[in-house]
């Protein structure tokens, strides 16, 4: 039986959208899958590296992987009226050079922020130690992702949100692609045709298994955080839309491509839909 790690990152959300295959719910056959889960950033760094066959990477990194990578078409997360949020100590005014914490260089947040404030002297880390390090002063705002949106402290204010950021760089009325997962190019197709499919599966059948997957999660301290805010996050990152990428998703992924190649961030212009697993191969294939 072949072994399949998957990389994804600890957050709620990808932890909930693994998970069906964790507990055994959802398998293939003649594959035994395992997990790994580490900082978004050090994800896309990975990718970049070609460590893993399977991973979770941010949206903006994979014009960078796309000769070594296929995106699936799976797992995904959007932002729709909201995202990551540039967070400060309340009563604060930030001066044109402050001074931030990012998530990582490859982020989808990093990017646009990058975009939008180019005089901001950024610091990167680990996103669990945002917080705290615009609460100890060492920066004067930070970027906060995952479910510390939902749960920073009260002695924190958002200076702007990451949405709006999005809204006016794209024009309007497009989701924020924030991040998906990505196979190895290497992989045969129809085995990789396989694990999409497999993995597509995993995310319906936790949306559809909700309450129950939840509080398995909770039950094992899979998550960091209570009851209510998974529930509240799961809505936000691990959606119906999750599941299977959409249109105009598709729409706002080559968006988020045309404004980083715009800014000198990638040096050719990709369309996400060109380099997709081709599906219809194994249709050809036995029809």
């Amino acid at each position: 039986m072949k072994k399949t790690l998957i990389a994804h990152s600890p957050d709620a959300d990808d932890i909930f959208m693994y998970y069906a295959i964790k507990f055994g719910w959802v398998d293939m056959k003649d594959t035994h899958f395992d997990n790994i889960a580490k900082d978004i950033q050090t994800l896309n760094e990975d990718a970049l590296n070609g460590v893993y066959d399977i991973v979770a990477i941010s949206f903006a990194l994979y014009p960078l992987i796309a000769k070594e990578y296929a995106p699936l078409r799976t797992a995904v997360s959007f932002g729709e009226g909201y995202g990551p949020k540039i967070i400060k100590k309340k009563g604060t005014n930030l001066k044109r050079n402050f001074k931030v914490a990012l998530s990582g260089k490859h982020t989808t947040n990093a990017m646009l922020f990058r975009i939008a404030y180019p005089d901001a002297r950024i610091t990167y880390m680990n996103f669990l130690d945002i917080e705290q390090a615009v609460l100890d002063g060492k920066v004067d705002a930070g970027v906060l992702i995952h479910e510390s949106i939902l749960t920073y402290d009260d002695q924190l204010e958002v200076e702007r949100e990451m949405w709006d950021i999005w809204q006016e760089l794209s024009g309007g009325g497009l989701p924020l692609p924030l991040g998906g997962m990505a196979i190895r190019r290497s992989i045969p197709l129809t085995k990789a045709i396989e694990y999409e499919s497999t993995l597509t599966k995993a995310v319906d059948v936790a949306r559809k298994h909700k309450e129950r997957l939840s509080e398995m999660l909770l039950e094992r301290n899979l998550v960091r955080i209570d009851a209510p805010t998974l529930d509240k996050y799961l809505e936000l990152y691990a959606n119906d839309e999750s599941v299977s990428l959409s249109p105009i998703q598709y729409k706002a992924i080559d968006k988020l491509f045309e404004i980083g190649y715009k800014h000198g961030f990638y040096d050719t212009l990709v369309k996400v839909e060109d380099y997709l697993i081709p599906t219809e191969y194994k249709e050809l294939r036995y029809s």
